[in-house]
Formats: C-alpha cells, sequence, structure tokens
C-alpha cells in the first residue's frame, strides 16, 4: 500500500507536467468558420425582419466571449443543446414544416431531425458525463470517511440534499420558468457544491464539523481543494490547456442556436434556402462529433487526474471496525451514554450487539432514546425496547443532549457484555436546505 511520504504540493507546474501526458487534439480549422458562416447568415435574416430584444441577446452572447471555467463552459453547452431541441420539437416548428407543404419543406424537415437526433444523444452523453464526475469526487472524499453507519448517514444526506435541489429546479420549471432560468439555478447549485469542497480543504463550512471523521486526508490534497476555485489557483492551469477548444465549441453552439432560432422564427417570410440548411447541418453534425471527442477526452483527464487521492492511495486506515467499545452492565444495572447535538437535521446512530455467552438461551437487554431539553426535561424519543442487537438512527429535530440508555434492570442474575458504536453525525447540508 503506498502512503503520503511520496506525495508532493498539487501546484500549477506539477499538473502542467501532468497535462502534457494528455495532448488534446487540435479542433478542425472548420469549425469557427462555420461560426462565422451562421453568424453571417443570421446578419442576413435581419433584413427580413428586424431582431426582437430577446434576439439581439442571442446575437450579442453568440458574439461574445464564452466564460472561464472549463465546467461552466459544459453547462453553457448543455443549456444550448436544450435551448435547441425546444426549437425543433415538432410541435413548435413552422406551420409549413409541420404539414411539408412542399418537397422543400419536407428535406428540410429530414435534416431537422437529423440534427435533433444528434443533438439528444450528444446531450445525454453530457449529462451521464456530469453525473459520472460529481460522484467520483464524493466517492473520493467518501474514501476517507468511517467505513460504517456513519458513512453510509453521510451518503444519504448527500443524496436528500441533490433531492432537494431537484426540487428547487422542479419549482422553477413547475412556475414557468424558462431554460435559461433553470440553467442558472443549476449553476448557482453547481458553485455551492465547488464552495463547499473547498471548505473541505480549510475545515470551514459545512466540513466544519465533519472534519473529525477525515482520517489521514494527505495535506497536498487539503491545500488543493483549499484554492480549487481561486481565479489563479491549480486549476488556471487546465483552463488554460483545455479551455480554448472548448471555448471555439461553445461559440458554435450558440451560432447554432441564433441561426436556427432566426430562420424558424422568419420561416413565413424567407425559406430556409439548400445551401444554408446543409451548412446548419455540418455544424451541427461537427459539433457532436468534436463535443463527443472533448468530453470523452476531458472524462479521462479527470478520471486520472492527481488530485484524486483515495484513503487506499493515500494509505490513510478505512477505519472499518474503530471505535467500537465494550462495557460490562451488571444484573440490575443500566448503562447510558449522552451524545450532544449542536445543529438540527443531524442524525443520531448506534450499533450495538451483546456477546452471547456459553448458555444455550440468547441474551438481550433493554434499550431507548431520550432527549433532554436545556431546562432538563426529558422526552421519550426511542420508545424502549429489548434486542440482541441492533443497528439504527433517526434525524433530530431539536439540538441539545439525547441519552441512550442500554438497560439490564430487569435481569436478576446475569451481567451482559455490550459491544457498541454510537455517534451524532452532523447535517451534509448547507442551511438553506
Amino acid at each position: 500500500m503506498t502512503t503520503t511520504e511520496g506525495l508532493v504540493p498539487i501546484t500549477r507546474d506539477y499538473l502542467a507536467r501532468y497535462y502534457d501526458k494528455y495532448p488534446l487534439p487540435p479542433i478542425p480549422d472548420g469549425v469557427t468558420a462555420l461560426s462565422a458562416r451562421l453568424r453571417a447568415l443570421s446578419a442576413e435574416l435581419a433584413a427580413a425582419s428586424p431582431f426582437s430584444p430577446e434576439e439581439e441577446h442571442l446575437k450579442q452572447e453568440a458574439s461574445g466571449v464564452p466564460a472561464h471555467k472549463i465546467d461552466e463552459n459544459m453547462w453553457k453547452n448543455r443549456e444550448q443543446m436544450e435551448e435547441i431541441l425546444f426549437l425543433l420539437n415538432k410541435s413548435r416548428r413552422p406551420v409549413a414544416l409541420q404539414q411539408k407543404s412542399t418537397p422543400e419543406d419536407a428535406e428540410i424537415v429530414s435534416t431537422l431531425d437529423d440534427c435533433e437526433t444528434k443533438l439528444k444523444e450528444m446531450l445525454k452523453k453530457l449529462e451521464q458525463f456530469q453525473l459520472k464526475n460529481a460522484d467520483n469526487v464524493f466517492n473520493t472524499v467518501m474514501t476517507y470517511m468511517p467505513q460504517d453507519f456513519r458513512g453510509t448517514l453521510i451518503r444519504q444526506q448527500r443524496e436528500r440534499s441533490e433531492r432537494n435541489k431537484q426540487a428547487e429546479v422542479d419549482a422553477v420549471v413547475s412556475a414557468g420558468g424558462s431554460i435559461h432560468d433553470r440553467y442558472a439555478l443549476l449553476w448557482k447549485q453547481q458553485m455551492d457544491r465547488r464552495v463547499q469542497l473547498a471548505q473541505l480543504g480549510s475545515a470551514t463550512g459545512v466540513y466544519k464539523t465533519l472534519v473529525r471523521y477525515l482520517v489521514g486526508v494527505p495535506q497536498v490534497l487539503l491545500d488543493f481543494i483549499r484554492q480549487i476555485n481561486d481565479a489563479n489557483g491549480p486549476m488556471e492551469v487546465q483552463r488554460e490547456r483545455y479551455g480554448p477548444a472548448l471555448y471555439t465549441l461553445t461559440k458554435l453552439v450558440l451560432a447554432v442556436r441564433l441561426y436556427l432560432h432566426l430562420s424558424l422564427a422568419r420561416y413565413g417570410q424567407k425559406k430556409i434556402g439548400k445551401d444554408d440548411i446543409a451548412v446548419l447541418q455540418q455544424a451541427v453534425v461537427i459539433y457532436t462529433e468534436e463535443f463527443g471527442k472533448f468530453t470523452t477526452f476531458i472524462g479521462e483527464v479527470f478520471v486520472n487526474a492527481p488530485f484524486f487521492i483515495s484513503a487506499e492511495d493515500a494509505g490513510a486506515d478505512s477505519r472499518k471496525n474503530d471505535e467500537y467499545r465494550e462495557t460490562i452492565i451488571p444484573a440490575g444495572k443500566t448503562h447510558e451514554v449522552i451524545l450532544s447535538v449542536e445543529a438540527v437535521n443531524s442524525y443520531i446512530a448506534w450499533d450495538f450487539s451483546l456477546q452471547q455467552g456459553a448458555l444455550s438461551t440468547l441474551l438481550d437487554i433493554g434499550f431507548h432514546v431520550e432527549y433532554i431539553s436545556p431546562s432538563r426535561e426529558k422526552t421519550l424519543i426511542l420508545p424502549y425496547r429489548r434486542y440482541e442487537a441492533d443497528q439504527g438512527n433517526f434525524c433530530t429535530v431539536f439540538a441539545g443532549s439525547y441519552k441512550l440508555v442500554w438497560d439490564n434492570s430487569y435481569s436478576t442474575f446475569f451481567k451482559k457484555t455490550l459491544r457498541y458504536k454510537v455517534d451524532a453525525v452532523p447535517p451534509v447540508v448547507t442551511e438553506t436546505e
């Protein structure tokens, strides 16, 4: 097993040497020319009808400078694909195209259907790429967490947090929000995740109380994570190396959307010519091919990146069997443990069993949980019941003290050997959730 002895700081120079192993194949020269051609065709359509404010905004975006961050561009491409697919939806096409009024209309419909199919496939691939990367980051962090019921609870809380985020998105859609509104929220949620990841490096924010679980995390990894969102931090090398190619593709998909929007909106005044629809089709074919190649390439770079150091790679203890305690509870006595909870939505969790003796009769023990208020009033949370062993948890609705009680008071003769592990697992969600 490897150790942290061979790990070095993840600096810009260090990452540059890593990226040297992954040279990005150049984007075809024709991509930039296609973007310019589509923008020129869009300008010609302005003669048929002046731009509306919305169309003017699209024009400005298509001729502007793409966002700097790699992942922000990936989200922007995903947004534009959805916007284009919205335009290509058969029910939203001009009536002449829906009815295929002429052979020329039928040919255009066939081309638009082909573009729709290619973009749907690429959108699905991008969605899977983003989900895989998000899971990869979380799963790497989780290798440093206790590999027991606490790690399971942290995973469950992360799932709940993601469900809450999806509920926010659904609410925007239900309220009539646009595709752009939805993606503005999705990007905000993505930045929230990045901020939380940076907080892991400095043990602040959502990770302030969780840091006690992190065992064996290399300092070089924590230092890198702390700078992950910095404008001139180590990740800037990745943007400099691979950003220009992605920016070129972003500009192409923006040009495709602009031209498609304008040409369909003015179809009654000016039908799409054969040469023009050929340019659109070529742009979609090249875009989906090149963006697919880029996604595959950057995924390989990402998954093999030196900042994905698992606990096993770092030689950290997996902690599968740590912190179990044993105590003997005499006949007629109880054993109590009090856990302090600082934040609502924390989890009280336990795992215990009795060491069975040589007698054929199975031993059991009573167990219940109480909440103790600041005024020392007690509220029963988990009713009394007798167990041979149990593992469980519940989500707290109050901060304060929780008392776990193992009760052997009913036993006249038999002492009980209790092996147990308990904890108060803090919430792995932001306060707004």
